[in-house]
């Protein structure tokens, strides 16, 4: 037998009445609620999963595309990925056949698989596009990044700033009295982190050139 107390009064027709308490038989195996089973997944916050188990993952894919340097091309590429809603996480573009008046364009963009396949299927379709490589599917590649950091700071701020340069070997381009300027090469993780820790020490500018690759291999 377990007594439970309810709210002593309650407002009816306005007016105040006495409410008993009462008195409720419950089981022993009442007493104890069972735990919510919720399947690997769900929020703990609800006893449903509402994601499609089907649904397809974001990935990360690094393209290289070789272009005619002519006119308009670029604007053409870039085009291609707003028009659509595509997602551009980096983007660098140069001359690399003076002779040819080849481009070569590198993007980093995010999306799913068929996604993935849907801008290199439509980027190859545009007239002045040569060669279209997902350099992530097709095999080892390398990335690079340039980056500048303009860093000002004194005291033990500045020599905190060197030290932690040393270790992520990043050269020191332009020195004042009360800033630095470090130029590093390296992966987009590499430049994320270094850019982390220097924002405390007094980080004002970062400027980033966007990723540059390449296959390894002979081929």
């Amino acid at each position: 037998m377990l007594f439970v107390a309810a709210e002593s009064r309650m407002l009816c027709g306005g007016k105040w009445l006495e409410n008993p308490v009462q008195t409720l038989n419950l089981t022993p195996k009442d007493k104890t609620m069972a735990p919510l089973k919720i399947k690997k997944g769900t929020s703990k916050h609800s006893a449903y999963d509402l994601r499609d188990p089907h649904a397809e993952g974001l990935e990360r894919h690094t393209l290289a595309v070789v272009v005619d340097n002519e006119a308009g091309v670029l604007a053409r590429v870039i085009g291609l990925f707003s028009g659509r809603g595509y997602n551009i996480e980096s983007l660098t573009v140069a001359e690399t056949d003076h002779e040819g008046h080849r481009s070569r364009i590198t993007v980093v963009t995010i999306g799913t698989p068929s996604v993935i396949e849907q801008i290199k299927a439509q980027l190859g379709r545009i007239v002045p596009v040569h060669e279209v490589h997902d350099l992530t599917v097709e095999g080892a590649s390398v990335e690079r990044e340039l980056a500048l950091f303009k860093v000002t700071g004194t005291g033990n701020d500045r020599i905190e700033a060197l030290r932690l340069a040393e270790i992520f070997r990043a050269n020191v381009v332009d020195s004042t009295l009360h800033s630095f300027v470090f130029e590093m090469t390296g992966t987009s993780e590499k430049i994320d982190a270094f850019a982390d820790l220097m924002r405390p020490l007094g980080l004002q500018e970062l400027a980033r050139t966007g990723v540059a690759a390449l296959s390894r291999g002979a081929v």
